[in-house]
């Protein structure tokens, strides 16, 4: 489907340019309602949709945090360091040296 993005937002129950806009450049995210009209105006299943959603899954992290203050600590530090997914990638690749206390 070639859509310009005024066009997407006229099948959207006029949603905004500037809004579809914020929602491709990953400053704000659809609601679930939204996201479904998408999805219906695309012709694609939603769940398609949703594996572009880039957020963490914040609900899972908290939960994790809670459970292990430690772990909570490392995210904040990750965060604090701007630690990239790359950066992170390499160290989840790494076989552990047990013998590194670092």
């Amino acid at each position: 489907m070639d859509l310009s993005l005024r066009e997407f937002a006229k099948k959207l129950d006029d949603i905004s340019p500037a809004h579809l806009s914020d929602i491709e450049n990953t400053r704000r995210f659809p609601s679930a309602q939204l996201l479904k009209l998408m999805a219906q105006v695309l012709g694609v299943d939603v769940d398609d949709l949703r594996k572009y959603d880039v957020r963490p899954p914040m609900a899972d992290l908290k939960r994790i945090a809670q459970k292990d203050p430690a772990l909570g600590l490392a995210l904040r530090k990750i965060t604090e360091k701007k630690i990239t997914a790359e950066d992170i990638n390499k160290m989840a690749e790494r076989k552990p040296n047990r013998d590194d206390k670092s």
